[in-house]
């Protein structure tokens, strides 16, 4: 027979300063976090909330494995095969992914601030809502990847093949797209001010309504682009190749067009 008073355990868990519930949610939370060793050992690719922070896993074959949530940050993948892994919502932030594979992989909501995605192939990635801010994606491939909505401030994208990407809603301001390839790309009324294109394709690509003051496309190939209604006051475009490029209602005060090719085909002096 019980000696004392009883102690309810509603006042337990409250006296501690949790709830039942906030027990419960941490309880759920932890038994839904995958243990990492038999994911390291290569016994699972599943390790959904895991904390591989920090690891090193360069050259590993991580083939559709299941890391949602995972916690990647700083990890060493370089090499690393991810193809058609999902990664939505992991933590992938300061990790070295260069000349990794990352083709079809699912990472929506995923952190790649400051990642290092160099070399790194990203076909038809679905990046959308990603946060890409000031991660050095040169010579990365980005064909048909989905970036909508993301985060790309700062980061580094020379070289860099976009062709066929959906940049909708995504966030450029300060990125470095030098020799970028981004033909065919509709970039309609985006805020690309101050961008550097320097030697960068943009063939065809709609620009209308684009913020491109400031912008630097000395070089690049704006052959039938739409610049119409677009602010280009500022920016600089010597040798730039404008042949059928549509610039109807653009503002250009202040834009330098020396010996660039202009729509009617004859070169600016």
């Amino acid at each position: 027979m019980p000696i004392g008073p009883q102690v309810s355990p509603v006042r337990v868990a409250r006296a501690g300063g949790l709830t039942l519930a906030a027990m419960a949610a941490l309880l759920t939370a932890s038994a839904l976090a995958a243990d990492p060793e038999p994911f390291l050992a290569g016994t699972t690719k599943n390790c959904v909330e895991c904390d591989l922070a920090g690891r090193d896993l360069k050259a590993r074959e991580l083939k559709r494995a299941k890391l949602d949530r995972a916690v990647l940050k700083n990890a060493d993948l370089s090499g690393a095969s991810l193809f058609r892994a999902s990664l939505v919502r992991a933590d992938l932030s300061g990790a070295k992914l260069n000349e990794a594979n990352l083709n079809l992989v699912d990472a929506k909501w995923a952190d790649f601030s400051g990642a290092d995605l160099t070399d790194t192939l990203l076909f038809e990635a679905d990046l959308a809502g990603a946060n890409l801010a000031r991660a050095t994606l040169l010579g990365a491939r980005l064909g048909r990847a989905r970036l909508n909505q993301a985060n790309l401030q700062g980061a580094t994208l020379a070289r860099a093949d976009l062709r066929g990407a959906r940049l909708a809603g995504a966030r450029l301001k300060g990125a470095d797209l030098r020799a970028a390839k981004l033909n065919n790309q509709n970039l309609r009324e985006m805020d690309l001010a101050g961008i550097d294109f320097t030697m960068g394709d943009l063939v065809e690509a709609d620009l209308t309504g684009a913020d491109l003051r400031g912008a630097i496309l000395a070089g690049v190939d704006l052959f039938g682009a739409k610049l119409n209604a677009a602010d280009l006051r500022g920016a600089n475009f010597e040798g730039a190749n404008l042949a059928n490029a549509i610039l109807t209602d653009a503002r250009m005060d202040g834009a330098k067009f020396e010996a660039a090719i202009m729509p009617d085909g004859k070169r600016a002096e």
